[in-house]
């Protein structure tokens, strides 16, 4: 039987400690990374069977890395866990039900991470939209129109700000006459 290879992204050692030693035993290699741009070129080298991705990492997140596979058809048919303390930082950048990848809570157990496993393997399977652009990297469709919604909501954003200031800067200039007219 061929080694399955497990990629365990994690910054903490005990995590992917722990994850190592939750897995079962088998013909299991598990690789490990440290931080998000080391666990992206690991995916890109070794192609895993399962990815396991903290969402907060140093040097990139695993929001970038997790854009990166879905972005990439090749690698979005990798089951993938993604693994957070804080889901509302997940569900922030990905709105629930995740579709393509599994969620388990930080600290987990190891049903709760087998569970995940299992529920990431089915998940992976599901057929996808094809991808509007064939560059490997480029962003999908959903993350185009995701990214210009966001843009344009920076946009209005700023608009408003910028009326608020002009609006301060004409107070400002209306007491500063005021306070010559007082001074004379």
């Amino acid at each position: 039987m061929a080694t399955q290879k497990i990629l365990v992204i994690d910054d903490s050692k005990v995590i992917r400690m722990r994850v190592r030693e939750m897995l079962p035993s088998g013909n299991i290699e598990v690789m490990e990374a440290k931080d998000g741009l080391e666990g992206l070129n690991l995916i890109r080298q070794e192609h895993p069977n399962l990815i396991m991705l903290d969402f907060l990492l140093p040097k990139m997140s695993g929001w970038e890395v997790f854009q990166h596979i879905q972005s990439t058809s090749e690698l979005q048919t990798i089951p993938l866990v993604l693994m957070s303390g804080r889901k509302e930082e997940v569900t922030e950048k990905i709105q629930e039900p995740f579709e393509y990848f599994a969620f388990v809570e930080k600290p987990f157990e190891k049903k709760q991470l087998v569970d995940a496993i299992k529920e990431a393997m089915g998940k992976a399977k599901k057929p996808r939209e094809p991808q509007p652009t064939a560059a490997a990297g480029s962003a999908t469709a959903d993350g185009a129109s995701a990214s210009a919604a966001e843009i344009e909501a920076l946009n209005a954003k700023v608009a408003k700000m910028q009326a608020e200031i002009d609006g301060l800067k004409k107070q400002l200039a209306q007491i500063m006459a005021f306070i010559k007219q007082k001074l004379k």
